[in-house]
């Protein structure tokens, strides 16, 4: 099977995708440092939802990276496939360790003072889409970094979202507390 695959097309997408990512990992650490002496004291579920999502946030923006840097790097768009499929694989257990451990909790991290289903399915949605696009490289069909890019941008978009809603839950519970 002859591929057409071009991966200088996808280059700049995938280089400011990759750029993106590390620039939030920067700020969220930035943020965390600058708050981590009022959060740290408090150890009520809200706060440990928090320091958690902060910390999920983290490893979804770092595996966004390391996805720009799979594409990026030059190798056969099978070997791409495969690496993309077990970096989603790792990343979708953060949205699956989250639930486990808060399911049935009453968190108040978002504005709905209940767990963040839309959330959890919006960020697992995302890795879903990236195995799918890391099983279509696999198989080399041509439009499978469509489905990559996709889920890199939900995951970005989401972890900025998600770092906003924890900036104001750690805001309120310091009010609170």
């Amino acid at each position: 099977m002859d591929s057409t695959f071009k991966p200088e097309l996808w280059h700049d997408l995938f280089i400011m995708i990759g750029t993106a990512a590390g620039s939030l990992v920067g700020l969220l650490f930035i943020v965390m440092s600058l708050h981590i002496d009022r959060i740290s004291k408090r150890t009520d579920v809200n706060i440990r939802a928090t320091i958690d999502g902060a910390y999920y946030n983290t490893i979804h923006l770092l595996l966004v990276l390391a996805e720009a840097a799979v594409v990026l790097t030059p190798q056969p768009l099978s070997f791409i496939g495969a690496e993309l499929i077990v970096i989603n694989i790792f990343g979708l257990r953060g949205p699956v360790a989250f639930s486990y451990k808060y399911w049935g909790k009453h968190i108040a991290i978002s504005h709905k003072s209940d767990f963040p289903l839309a959330l959890i399915l919006t960020i697992a949605a995302a890795y879903l889409l990236g195995i799918a696009g890391g099983v279509a490289a696999f198989k080399l069909l041509d439009w499978s970094l469509y489905l990559v890019a996709a889920s890199c941008v939900v995951k970005i978009v989401r972890s900025v979202l998600t770092a906003w809603m924890l900036m104001f839950a750690a805001l309120q519970a310091e009010a609170s507390g």
